[in-house]
């Protein structure tokens, strides 16, 4: 019954979610850490930031680590499965008549009406993942320097990759955290 239950949740998750894994992930947090309790908020934290820095979709990441977590390899499967399932079929389903379909201007402002409802999704959750993220000078100043940079490439059209904004915050952060381990071994043999 849980091999179901994960399942259907992460189809249901994968139905309901446009606009990619970042716009997934607020509903990812209503229905795994509210509704089902199946993660606290910390794990849901670290699930974020352990899908967002491995290969691969973010979604995807992300349901392969709550179906191991829940049941082994058969629940990462399944939920793997069940989040990309939806999507596929939609997408299959839309290429069988795909110019017919783009043509109809109802379409074409549904879409339009989706992508403003995809950037609401990716500022909600980031509002809701800072808010329970603990701040600390240093994570605030890695903020600030990301998105004021970022923000700058972009205004300045530089084309500058995302993946280094990631490389250099984990090296920061991996960095602090073997200094700061030095730093309690230092106090501890005192």
């Amino acid at each position: 019954m849980i091999y179901l239950n994960i399942l259907l949740t992460m189809m249901k998750i994968g139905l309901f979610t446009f606009g990619g894994g970042y716009a997934m992930i607020a509903l990812l947090e209503a229905e795994l850490v509210t509704k089902k309790k199946w993660l606290t908020r910390e794990e849901f934290l670290d699930m974020v930031a352990i899908s967002e820095s491995t290969p691969g979709p973010i979604a995807i990441n992300a349901a392969t680590y709550i179906g191991y977590k829940r049941c082994g390899f058969l629940g990462a499967l399944l939920a793997t499965v069940g989040v990309i399932l939806p999507s596929f079929v939609i997408i299959y389903a839309i290429s069988l008549f795909f110019d017919a379909f783009l043509s109809l201007t109802l379409v074409a402002k549904a879409f339009r009406g989706i992508q403003i409802g995809v950037i609401f999704l990716i500022l909600s959750a980031g509002i809701k993942m800072l808010r329970g993220t603990k701040r600390t000078p240093l994570s605030l100043f890695i903020l600030g320097a990301t998105v004021l940079s970022m923000l700058a490439l972009s205004l300045l059209a530089v084309r500058f990759s995302t993946v280094l904004y990631i490389l250099i915050a984990g090296t920061v952060g991996a960095s602090l955290y073997l200094i700061r381990c030095a730093q309690k071994r230092g106090e501890g043999e005192k």
